[in-house]
């Protein structure tokens, strides 16, 4: 039987084309390390070794270390082994542990085409990276609960919060700030899309707090040329289920540049009923609720850079649990032949039944 394998002992990074898998030498979380040479994704050895945390790093092209590709409806699957192999210990014959693999996949949406001219890539990564003017690089990525690493999968539920991180790379540019101009949810990856909802508007003003009373914002900023997003998951009406495009205009200017009401980012906090700056300055958001008109922009000389990118999502409702329980419950009442109404009316019966045997009682102790 296989030795069962701890789930944080191993954890995958799905790239554009590539997979990084990190795995504790404590394999089998029993405080015992494993040989490096024991282990193996599809036949390939690891890259690395940090020893100070005891993991060793494998890193693949998707296509390699003897990936397989599967592929559904909507979804590209690159799957993986991690293999373990224990090795006898020390200059005896022995082992005190049995094999293990680890199954990994990649899943990367797909884009249908039907017509007979040649196929464009079908998949689009759970980022994207975009070369504005002058070859700046815009990324938005999804993120991991602490912020730390890349989201594994794009797959969020009802009640998620969705971490959503924007950032540029400065290159050679003197220090840069970035923004999100506006944004736009659709079922399609076009705005064109005939489902669509707007939830950044005006310059940097995300609306979806003030609309609906989400959890939505914008937090606090710790690095110019980085920009942190929590959007409260939706789906669209008559959608439970669904693909979600988020396609956002992304502006960069120079991080010397002051904010104003055209480089802004503006969270609506519902608890304090007013409007809040992830930069701290709270008054260039004053135009979030009227309009945020448009002046001359500031000129490229000043370090101004902008394009367009695209995130791609899987939401769906979370798993009724509390009906499903109720209607498990009145199954089981009526598996047993009880209903409300007979219970009631036994009780009335029990009532009657009682006041006339007392009655009874005293007319014959009177006797």
């Amino acid at each position: 039987m296989p030795s069962p394998v701890r789930p944080n002992t191993v954890r995958a990074f799905c790239g554009e084309s590539y997979i990084q898998v990190e795995a504790q030498m404590d394999l089998l979380d029993i405080g015992q390390l494993i040989q490096p040479s024991d282990l193996t994704l599809g036949g390939c050895g690891a890259v690395g070794v940090d020893q100070s945390a005891q993991v060793l790093v494998f890193e693949a092209e998707l296509q390699g270390c003897g990936s397989r590709l599967m592929m559904t409806e909507d979804s590209l699957i690159y799957a993986f082994e991690l293999v373990y192999q224990p090795s006898p210990i020390g200059d005896t014959p022995i082992i005190r542990t049995n094999d293990a693999v680890v199954g990994i996949q990649c899943h990367y949406m797909r884009l249908h085409n039907v017509s007979s001219y040649a196929l464009d890539p079908t998949w689009i990564p759970y980022r994207s990276t975009i070369a504005g003017e002058d070859l700046l690089v815009f990324t938005m990525r999804l993120m991991d609960d602490n912020w730390q690493r890349e989201r594994l999968h794009n797959v969020f539920f009802l009640g998620d919060l969705i971490n959503i991180e924007v950032s540029v790379v400065q290159a050679n540019h003197v220090p840069l700030r970035v923004f999100v101009d506006n944004c736009v949810a659709t079922l399609e990856p076009s705005k064109s899309s005939a489902s669509s909802y707007a939830f950044i508007q005006d310059h940097g003003c995300l609306m979806d707090g003030r609309l609906t009373g989400s959890r939505s914002t914008f937090l606090p900023r710790v690095q110019d040329d980085k920009l942190y997003l929590q959007l409260d998951a939706f789906l669209f009406a008559g959608h439970p289920s669904s693909s979600i495009y988020l396609i956002c205009h992304l502006k960069a200017t120079a991080a010397s540049a002051a904010t104003d009401t055209e480089y802004k980012a503006c969270s609506f906090s519902t608890g304090g009923n007013r409007w809040v700056a992830a930069g701290g300055n709270d008054q260039v958001c004053g135009c979030c609720d009227s309009g945020c008109s448009t002046r001359k922009g500031r000129s490229v000389e000043a370090g101004q850079l902008e394009g367009d990118a695209v995130l791609s999502l899987y939401v769906q409702q979370s798993a009724p649990n509390d009906v499903v329980l109720e209607s498990q419950e009145a199954a089981d009442h009526g598996a047993a032949g009880v209903s409300p109404a007979v219970v009631v009316l036994a009780g009335v019966v029990a009532a009657v039944g009682l006041v006339g045997a007392i009655m009874l009682g005293t007319v014959l102790h009177r006797r």
